[in-house]
């Protein structure tokens, strides 16, 4: 992800409009309302209105009025993430995002980001396993200036892209590795974490971010075939959301996007050449610059949106969400052993993890750490938790579900996030639903199932030269 910037001046915006001109139209298909699950009265509230259609080169448009403030967001998925990536090519979905910013003919470098913020927009990014996506959110008088800009580059960027251009765009990259993950307290667990859970071969087995040695093996080539490969009109979804008129909109959608060529068909995603399993429990030790030490405890888990994941998302409240939370009143609160403790369910759409980690206090001993969250592991699978304190958690993330659709960029994102994963961007009441629909039973039968203490992940990290010491009962 790039870290955006924001400035408000007055002007330019007259001038970057007069560019859209240049090229980039074609003729859009009959829009179709999209149908909506069923939900219960709880969550029957919860829609987000929209139009879906597509453009006669398969770019799916969808577009979601809000008239509510001033504002516009404009959010493109591309369906390729780090899980795409052949081997010895590890970091290049990272790495095509940040070059998705260096600039065109008609945008020269940095005015991507100088012609939004001049307006008052700005714009952002991230990678992950399975998508790309990218955002933009401005004043209402600014989205075409937004669309302009973004199918530019959709149409032109991969074959303007060339050595400097990428070479300095690689350097961004490994710099970001050393800051945000070597060079951060505990930041090397995201990168020897996927290695431990999921075998070589598998998609998920190497980070996101990438090797330093496969980022330099990077060629122009490469990035240019990446981009051939992927950005291509059937493999992108673009959803327009806000205070805009769609008698007005989708003929400029049309224009900007419709002339982008339709790529080749796409290939076979990638799928795990074996599957991922764990056969035991897997000890491993991690020695960083770090004073407190962290134990940390992953199982493999359901895939997201699949049976059991919103279960374990409900149990990661019930052990560490408040301070009434089971594991923060037992390690922090009761016994002191940890400053901090936090449980969570990492959905990804082939396989999922649920880790729970807690950071030690000076001075605890890591077998007593281990053995508290053993046994709060335990008693989710072996007793049945209260009604009361299943409802907490449940309401709690409902909260947090209901608050997040308030913001007009994030109902932009869960438009494209369900369209994705599900052909139907307005999966929002269904989604909401499964959580909703959680019961102590269930709940407990997921537990049992899927937190085995026989089939896990440990990891210990350490400060440097003390690794030695931090694997009770195992090697380190």
């Amino acid at each position: 992800m790039r870290p955006h910037r924001l400035r408000h001046r007055a002007g330019l915006l007259a001038v970057a409009v007069a560019l859209c001109a240049v090229g980039l139209w074609s003729l859009g298909a009959d829009a179709q309302p999209a149908p909506t699950p069923k939900g219960d009265a709880t969550s029957s509230a919860l829609s987000i209105p929209h139009t879906l259609y597509k453009l006669d080169n398969g770019l799916t448009v969808i577009l979601h009025e809000d008239h509510t403030q001033p504002l516009v967001a404009v959010n493109v998925s591309v369906n390729v993430g780090s899980r795409d990536e052949p081997p010895k090519r590890t970091g290049f979905a990272h790495l095509f995002e940040h070059l998705m910013f260096m600039g065109t003919e008609r945008v020269p470098e940095k005015m991507f980001d100088e012609w939004m913020e001049i307006e008052g927009a700005w714009n952002n990014a991230s990678t992950g396993e399975d998508r790309t996506t990218y955002y933009a959110v401005g004043p209402s008088h600014t989205l075409p200036l937004l669309l302009w800009l973004e199918a530019d580059r959709l149409s032109v960027l991969g074959e303007q892209i060339d050595q400097d251009k990428l070479d300095a765009q690689r350097l961004v990259v490994r710099n970001e590795r050393r800051q945000e993950v070597e060079n951060k307290p505990y930041g090397k667990v995201r990168l020897r974490l996927p290695e431990l859970l999921f075998p070589e071969g598998h998609p998920y087995h190497h980070p996101v971010i990438g090797s330093h040695a496969d980022l330099e093996a990077a060629t122009v080539a490469d990035v240019r075939g990446f981009f051939l490969t992927w950005y291509v009109p059937q493999n992108l979804s673009l959803v327009v959301a806000g205070d805009f008129d769609p008698a007005t909109t989708r003929p400029l959608i049309e224009r900007y996007f419709g002339g982008i060529k339709p790529g080749q068909p796409l290939p076979a995603r990638r799928t795990p050449s074996q599957p991922a399993q764990l056969n035991g429990v897997v000890r491993a030790t991690l020695e960083d610059n770090v004073t407190l030490t962290k134990v940390m405890m992953a199982w493999l888990s359901p895939p997201l949106f699949a049976p059991g994941d919103a279960e374990l998302d409900v149990l990661s409240e019930i052990l560490s969400s408040g301070k009434a939370s089971r594991l923060y009143k037992a390690l922090v609160y009761d016994r002191q052993l940890a400053q901090r403790v936090t449980a969570y369910q990492a959905s990804m759409r082939l396989r999922s993890y649920f880790v729970v980690e807690a950071v030690a206090r000076p001075g605890a001993k890591l077998d007593e750490i281990e053995r508290v969250i053993d046994e709060a592991i335990a008693r989710l699978s072996t007793e049945t938790m209260s009604q009361q304190e299943l409802q907490r958690a449940k309401n709690q993330y409902e909260t947090g579900y209901v608050a997040r659709m308030e913001s007009l960029a994030t109902r932009a994102s869960m438009l494209n996030t369900y369209f994705v994963h599900h052909g139907n961007p307005d999966w929002a009441r269904a989604d909401l639903q499964r959580y909703l629909d959680v019961t102590t039973a269930g709940a407990q039968q997921v537990a049992a199932k899927v937190l085995d203490p026989k089939r896990r992940v440990i990891l210990h990290v350490v400060p440097k030269g003390k690794g030695a010491k931090s694997a009770p009962g195992g090697k380190p």
